[in-house]
């Protein structure tokens, strides 16, 4: 048995990115920055924040959530599975490794909409996103 689940909390660093694809499928992109807090050793060193960015990348009616309601600056929660894709570019091959969400849960203050979108889960169907093959530069 193996498992890949991820969660994270932490704050959106861009607005999301949204493309649509071939038959009006959606896919955003956007970064989540999740900060640990410094400390201070007993010695007194002092270890400063250290905060880590993640791509997330969300597919059809979650990618339309995320272009209407995510903005930069929100809180979010943010369960998935974690992925790494590669690609060639210029003769370089070059990694980079997403977050595919399928919940996101908005934190923090409610958004100015009469809409109870706080928590938003992907259907069943649409949690597999599409093979990257047709692609050949990162989102």
């Amino acid at each position: 048995m193996s498992v890949n689940k991820v969660i994270l909390v932490g704050n959106v660093g861009k607005d999301p990115e949204v493309r649509y694809l071939e038959k009006n499928v959606a896919v955003a992109n956007f970064t989540l920055a999740t900060t640990e807090k410094g400390y201070t050793l007993q010695n007194g060193t002092q270890i400063p924040d250290r905060t880590e960015w993640h791509n997330i990348v969300v597919w059809r009616g979650l990618a339309e959530v995320a272009e209407k309601y995510i903005r930069k600056g929100m809180q979010l929660y943010v369960e998935g599975k974690i992925q790494t894709r590669s690609w060639e570019k210029e003769g370089i091959k070059r990694y980079t490794t997403e977050i595919y969400a399928d919940t996101i849960q908005m934190l923090g203050k409610k958004p100015e909409t009469t809409e109870p979108l706080s928590t938003v889960t992907a259907p069943t169907e649409d949690v597999q996103a599409p093979p990257h093959a047709e692609d050949d530069l990162p989102f």
